[in-house]
């Protein structure tokens, strides 16, 4: 009996040093990431490539009550967006390099005109469900969690620094 566990203990102990050695698997779009804005959580999906930033939340219907997309931009700048295709009323929250939210607006479904920032530096862009900025008492002058929003990058395999961060 003891020449078996002798001949068993090296397997187990192989097989979890190779398991802890593979490398970890990138999130996708679809993985959501508990990102603080103000003192609020938000379960953020991460549009990042430009296929992701293009598709957003079109034909969407799912997003939960605490949910949200935020597209993050390489550098600041002059933002805008329209909601072909997207059946749920958002909001979406515009925010500077530093993670300020400085603008807040309501997108309506399926309208394609084009909301766009007045500020010309911003960063990053929070959909949520209509009302939540408001109902979440989240306002102008209220912070993003960059540091977590760096990790989540991290873990969609992208380089916080490419954005700033």
């Amino acid at each position: 009996m003891l020449s078996l566990l002798v001949a068993w203990t090296p397997a187990g102990c192989a097989r979890e040093k190779t398991a802890s050695q593979a490398p970890a698997t990138r999130k996708s779009v679809a993985h959501f990431f508990p990102i603080k804005v103000g003192e609020r959580t938000v379960r953020m999906q991460l549009a990042v490539q430009p296929a992701e930033m293009q598709r957003g939340l079109m034909e969407r219907r799912d997003l939960g009550p605490e949910d949200g997309m935020i597209f993050i931009y390489e550098q600041p700048q002059a933002l805008a967006f329209w909601m072909k295709n997207t059946p749920t009323p958002l909001d979406i929250g515009f925010f500077n390099a530093a993670g300020v939210l400085e603008e807040i607006y309501q997108l309506h479904p399926f309208d394609e005109r084009t909301v766009a920032s007045r500020g010309q530096r911003l960063q990053f862009a929070l959909e949520t469900n209509q009302g939540w900025y408001r109902s979440a008492g989240v306002a102008p002058g209220a912070r993003l969690d960059v540091k977590a929003l760096a990790a989540a990058l991290r873990e969609r395999g992208f380089d916080p620094a490419r954005f700033g961060l």
